[in-house]
């Protein structure tokens, strides 16, 4: 369900590259969401959660590095929204999290899903412009 299409494509390899495994990540995060055979999701969850967060913090750093090189003028822009991201990460509730595994992962899946439609598709596209 999740892949990494050409029209997801900034046209810079490095940023693409790290791109495809965010699509893997929300891959695993759907496989998890529809997979009515393990009962108990708690582990699974907060596992995805915690390398969706490592793994965006190495690309954003990545991403943010490429930007000051080639002086982009809205690195600040771009700096805020990868902060929001790992902050958002960073304030899921694990008590809610084990409480409510499903809605949970349907709520994952959705902020993934948007991140990576409205950042990928408008934000990072405007890097390689």
């Amino acid at each position: 369900m999740y892949e990494m299409k050409d029209e997801y494509l900034t046209g810079i390899e490095q940023i693409d590259n790290e791109h495809k495994v965010l699509f893997e990540i929300a891959e695993e995060i759907y496989q998890l969401c529809v997979n009515n055979f393990v009962p108990d999701k708690y582990d699974h969850i907060t596992s995805l959660i915690q390398r969706l967060k490592d793994y965006a913090a190495m690309h954003f750093k990545n991403e943010e590095a490429y930007m000051e090189s080639i002086q982009y003028k809205r690195m600040f822009t771009q700096k805020i929204q990868h902060d929001n991201f790992i902050r958002k990460l960073d304030t899921m509730d694990l008590e809610i999290v084990d409480e409510n595994q499903a809605k949970t992962i349907e709520d994952l899946l959705k902020f993934v899903t948007d991140w990576m439609i409205e950042h990928i598709m408008e934000t990072d596209k405007r890097i390689a412009e």
